[in-house]
């Protein structure tokens, strides 16, 4: 399953990175095999195939070094897509985050208006351009 998410974050996101490439992502992705601290990845599986993949990371922009936990690396495979797997990923995340006690979290959304995040309760704090796009900033209080 690593290849193909991998594969996944390279073309999604791989023109942001320089000298980026499938296996550079994939040696990225050995580090989130955790399952008890962070950095850990949240895959949402239908039998033995990947549908989607969410992360739970520290300090994800380099212009926030005060945010420590970020919600990242959120996708789900076009034929996944509209079936709310995106939002199971993201609540899941949170239930995680909140059993490692993490009480806030962060991420960054090309979506402008907030999106999916909105609607799952995300509160935006700005908006910037890093690595020469254009974000919205989020953030999230996680309680039980």
């Amino acid at each position: 399953m690593k290849p193909v998410v991998a594969r996944w974050y390279f073309e999604e996101w791989g023109r942001l990175r320089e000298g980026a490439s499938v296996a550079s992502f994939e040696d990225t992705l050995n580090d989130y095999l955790n399952r008890d601290c962070l950095p850990l990845i949240i895959m949402a599986l239908d039998g033995d195939k990947v549908m989607g993949v969410a992360q739970l990371r520290y300090h994800e922009m380099s212009i926030y070094p005060e945010k420590e936990h970020w919600l990242g690396g959120v996708y789900v495979d076009a034929e996944h897509r509209g079936k709310n797997v995106a939002s199971a990923l993201v609540k899941k995340i949170e239930q995680v985050a909140l059993s490692l006690r993490v009480s806030e979290l962060h991420l960054q959304t090309e979506s402008l208006s907030g999106g999916l995040y909105a609607r799952l309760g995300w509160q935006p704090v700005e908006q910037v351009t890093y690595r020469g796009v254009d974000v919205l900033v989020m953030t999230k209080r996680i309680e039980a």
